[in-house]
């Protein structure tokens, strides 16, 4: 058998051995074998629970704990089957016997007795609270560690793997103490049942002795409180083991060494507090009547380890001082201090202090939790995977203020009092609160205390809380900013992700034919668009049969945009219909006449006020359909899109502008106004 398969069934076949333990008898022999087995297994539980440096490292214990104590058993019923059947248990038995007893049965059964109190009453016991506690606080602890593991991987400091593993062990230390919860439970209930078992013995013993062996009470009370004792001690002396093993673990806090590691340097970390106690050892050797050598003898001992503290002290100040001058800190590490405090996160969230119970997973607060969420629908919107949102609070932003900072700069800034949703509608008068301005939609709205939510609806407002508000406010600011978070590294990112399936795209495409740069413009337009850029494989195969025509921006992407087809306008869609401003042909064949090239792509060279006119004019087509609910994009020939697109975005920004090959494919298209040189229609 190989020793892999045989280390799997060591333990399976241990305990179908102990099961047997119960129902069948065993020889004297080879219950001697089994005794120093389970002595030697527990004293090898208390000295791994002495040397591990977390508790977790011993995450078996629990289970040992029951297979230990089922064994125990399984001897203990076995040992009593030969003492009251045979009057003899084997050489372990009796040798514990003669030895504890001494030729006298009073002195065994204190002793006995006294091994009972210790285990059950100080150790089994105390063992048992701190486990009970430490389950508790460890459960209650939990929800604060999983917030904290989520800002530090939403603030970038830690990555998903470190996370994931941060939250296996924050879950297996719920559980391991959980479990030392009901495996001390398996202690104290192996005292109980060895007193049980003792008394069983002496009694059924002495019985036994008189009855059936002819026995005399003196000779039968002799010989079965002998092996009676023996086998408690036998059975007592692991189990006393297992439970100092399970006291160790329970109290175990945190630290980087083992026990006799941290306690030695925990213990002489002071030197004054070792020459105070030897000093006392002393003082207490000058009273009258008092044995002076041991007091001395401790008292001189603990003066001498204060000496060897003091020494090491004077050691490591020696060293620090020596490696201060010697070493000084290097400009390099000076630089790299400063240049990790000069890091500017790429989107980051400020809180004003009465906003942390935002981000407070265990007062309710699932705001980390809509960032990852926000995270996941603008990738699969977009094709953008924003990077990680860092959340902090700040002293210098005013109370219910939160702001939105990109690349270190704010963008915008919101308002979520504490206690307080937000009711969007008119007629909303009647509600106590503070009137604003919805920071998506421009919607009037008010905050009004959170009690009043449901009087709010009956009066036909919408309701939002707080998070909610924030995080649409945080998912609007990322798409229109979508360029700007789209760095050179992830556009390599999404490359090598690409490599791994369409290796032949992305060979052709860079960097021979297009510099990373290159394509980074290319999906920063895009996405300046509103383009998503999830398809690259699509957008790859039009820029490098297009770039080898020319690299000008505008010409790849067009044709991105063709590649993309359909996609382009599924985006603005509404319940399948697009809703689109058209141009008039006049207008339209002037501003083809108008095309001029230029360096970074065709313009629209036109008078003042013909631009003015076309401005105004999109505009208030736009407001008209945004009044009616309705979200339109402005179609023109393909030659006009971009320089036209480029003309309206500083003054209508949220006009998306596309061209007829965008449409083309479209099943369902509603005109809702058409733009003339000098005034809009409505249609």
């Amino acid at each position: 058998m190989q020793p892999r398969k045989l280390t799997q069934m060591i333990v399976p076949m241990g305990v179908v051995g102990i099961i047997l333990l119960l129902v069948v008898p065993l020889p004297a022999a080879l219950l001697d074998v089994l005794i120093a087995t389970n002595i030697t297994c527990s004293l090898i539980a208390l000295l791994v629970a002495m040397f591990v440096k977390r508790p977790l490292d011993f995450s078996i214990f629990p289970s040992l704990i029951l297979v230990l104590t089922l064994f125990r058993l399984g001897l203990n019923v076995a040992s009593t089957r030969l003492v009251l059947a045979d009057g003899f248990a084997g050489k372990v038995i009796e040798a514990f016997g003669h030895f504890v007893i001494s030729g006298s049965l009073v002195i065994g059964l204190v002793i006995f007795l006294i091994l009972v109190v210790i285990q059950f009453v100080v150790i089994t016991k105390g063992a048992e609270r701190v486990a009970e506690v430490g389950a508790r606080f460890t459960l209650d602890a939990m929800p604060g560690k999983q917030m904290a593991i989520d800002a530090d991987l939403n603030a970038g400091l830690i990555d998903e793997d470190a996370a994931r593993q941060r939250r296996a062990d924050v879950t297996a230390e719920a559980d391991f103490y959980g479990a030392m919860d009901g495996g001390s439970k398996f202690v104290k209930g192996d005292a109980i049942a060895s007193v049980i078992i003792v008394l069983i013995n002496l009694i059924g013993g002495f019985a036994i002795g008189m009855l059936q062996h002819g026995l005399g009470p003196a000779e039968s009370i002799q010989k079965y409180t002998l092996l009676s004792v023996g086998d408690g001690l036998v059975s007592q002396i692991p189990a006393l083991l297992l439970s100092v093993a399970t006291g160790l673990i329970v109290t175990r806090s945190t630290s980087n060494g083992d026990l006799g590691s941290e306690a030695i340097r925990q213990l002489g970390q002071n030197r004054m507090v070792l020459q105070i106690a030897g000093g006392a050892g002393i003082v207490l050797a000058l009273i009258p009547g008092m044995p002076k050598v041991p007091f001395l003898l401790v008292g001189g001992l603990t003066i001498f380890a204060s000496t060897l503290v003091a020494k090491r002290d004077r050691e490591a100040a020696a060293q620090l001082e020596l490696a201060s001058v010697i070493a000084p800190p290097s400009p390099a590490d000076a630089a790299e201090s400063l240049l990790e405090e000069m890091r500017v996160d790429p989107l980051e969230v400020v809180l004003a202090p009465d906003l942390v119970d935002l981000v407070d997973t265990s007062g309710g607060g699932d705001l980390l939790e809509r960032v990852r969420a926000l995270r996941r629908k603008v990738a699969l919107e977009l094709g953008l995977v924003i990077p990680p949102v860092r959340t902090r609070d700040s002293l210098d932003l005013p109370m219910s203020t939160y702001a939105v900072r990109i690349s270190g700069v704010e963008v915008a800034r919101g308002l979520a009092p504490p206690g307080q949703v937000l009711a969007l509608g008119d007629n909303l008068d009647g509600l106590p609160g503070r009137a604003t301005v919805e920071p998506v939609f421009g919607l009037a709205g008010k905050w009004v205390p959170a009690e009043l939510r449901h009087q709010a609806q009956l009066m036909g407002a919408t309701v939002v809380d707080r998070a909610s508000v924030l995080i649409t406010h945080l998912g609007e600011l990322v798409r229109s900013h979508a360029p700007r978070l789209l760095s050179r590294e992830d556009v390599r990112s999404l490359v090598e992700t690409l490599k791994r399936t369409h290796p032949v795209v992305v060979e052709e495409l860079t960097p021979s034919v297009l510099t990373l740069g290159e394509v980074q413009r290319v999906l920063q337009a895009l996405l300046d668009e509103s383009v998503p850029i999830r398809d690259l494989a699509r957008i790859f195969e039009a820029l490098s049969l297009r770039a080898k025509q020319g690299a000008d921006l505008d010409g790849l992407v067009e044709a991105s945009r063709a590649a993309l087809g359909p996609a382009v306008a599924a985006v603005h869609e509404q319940d399948g219909v697009l809703h689109v401003i058209t141009l008039d042909p006049v207008l339209e064949q002037t501003l083809a006449e108008a095309l001029r090239p230029g360096e970074h792509g065709a313009n629209l060279a036109l008078d003042a006020l013909t631009a003015e006119h076309l401005v105004t004019a999109s505009s208030s087509c736009l407001e008209r359909a945004e009044g009616q609910g309705i979200s339109a994009v402005l179609v023109c020939a393909p030659p006009l899109r971009a320089p036209l697109r480029r003309l309206l975005k500083v003054a209508v920004g949220r006009l998306n502008v596309l061209s007829y090959d965008d449409v083309s494919n479209h099943a369902r298209i509603e005109t809702v106004g058409s733009v003339s040189g000098v005034h809009a229609l409505a249609s």
